[in-house]
């Protein structure tokens, strides 16, 4: 049996440090990531932009990964710079519902949360 070349699983460790790249140019690099403990799904790739933006970290869902260039630890998504830049900071000790709220919103992305009247 032959075995495949990449299965495209890689460890959270080897995440760290991907490069985050916009439709317009680089805004950042993984520093993390929020793992949900209950069920062990990524809710969030933790995106450090000090580089670019002195002391803005911001949260990136994994759904919002358009693509993933594994050979050059990359990661595309297709928002531009500035709407990254305008995003809500990621505050560790401050993140609930009503700030993934607005993150959400920021984005124009749904929650990944059932909805009031029981719609995902």
């Amino acid at each position: 049996m032959e075995r495949p070349t990449d299965t495209h699983l890689r460890s959270a460790n080897n995440v760290m440090r991907y490069y985050v790249h916009a439709s317009d140019g680089d805004i950042g690099h993984v520093e993390g990531l929020l793992v949900e403990d209950r069920t062990w799904a990524i809710r969030y790739f933790i995106v450090n932009t000090s580089n670019w933006w002195l002391g803005h970290t911001v949260l990136i869902s994994p759904e919002w990964i358009d693509d993933v260039y594994w050979a050059e630890s990359k990661l595309i998504v297709s928002m531009s710079r500035q709407s990254v830049k305008d995003s809500p900071a990621y505050h560790p000790n401050e993140l609930d519902r009503v700030q993934e709220s607005a993150l959400h919103a920021h984005y124009g992305h749904r929650g990944y949360w059932p909805t009031a009247d029981g719609n995902d």
